[in-house]
């Protein structure tokens, strides 16, 4: 309940700042759908599968200036923290593009959830991909249950549901997980869910293959 109130308050001091007005003008500018959006997360992927790339051609000095201020990225992302994930390089995009949440074994929590809704509800992504990759480091020891230190057992209880429901397989793991995370939010998010249910706001879930460079929609 206390993290419910805290982002209701959340939002309501954005709209009373006018950053949720502002945002509003900056989407219908972009003019962009959210089967547009995925659209073009995907597209970015084919080119970097290719060895095509043609993010890097933009002029990052202007990039860097236009951004100085202001933030409109058209999709946001939450992947796995692991190295071999690097998101802007995977969708072929730069700075500014893409709002990047990233946890071990892509997970919600309510630190990543709030900061997904406010990619939505104030920098106006359109689209949200939830993306597993293969080999991954956190589903591995979830499936293992080996006894680990610190914190890292924190994250077994969010991988659960996809280890109990997977069939023991690791990638056919990491795609429940990813499936569930994002089903996750598009149903219990009170910010989230009535923009999917409106057509502002597309979740989809998504595999990694590190090996091939592939993003494959689930």
């Amino acid at each position: 309940m206390a993290t419910e109130v805290s982002r209701r308050t959340f939002l309501a001091g954005i709209a009373a700042t006018g950053v949720v007005a502002k945002t509003a003008g900056a989407q219908v500018a972009n003019g962009m759908s959210p089967d547009a959006a995925l659209s073009r997360l995907m597209e970015g992927n084919r080119r970097f599968a290719k060895d095509q790339l043609t993010s890097i051609e933009q002029d990052l000095k202007l990039l860097k200036e236009h951004t100085v201020d202001k933030q409109e990225p058209f999709a946001a992302v939450l992947s796995c923290s692991d190295s071999r994930v690097p998101v802007e390089l995977v969708f072929d995009q730069t700075i500014g593009h893409i709002f990047v949440a990233r946890v071990a074994g892509n997970i919600i929590n309510a630190e990543i959830i709030g900061s997904l809704e406010y990619g939505a509800a104030v920098l106006g992504v359109k689209m949200l991909l939830v993306m597993g990759h293969a080999n991954c480091g956190a589903v591995k020891a979830a499936l293992a249950k080996k006894p680990v230190p610190g914190q890292i057992a924190s994250l077994y209880s969010h991988l659960e549901a996809a280890v109990a429901s997977a069939g023991g397989g690791v990638e056919e793991t990491i795609k429940k997980n990813a499936v569930i995370q994002a089903n996750l939010l598009a149903k219990t998010s009170t910010v989230l869910a009535p923009m999917v249910k409106e057509g502002k706001l597309k979740i989809q879930a998504a595999y990694y293959d590190v090996g091939t460079g592939v993003v494959t929609l689930l």
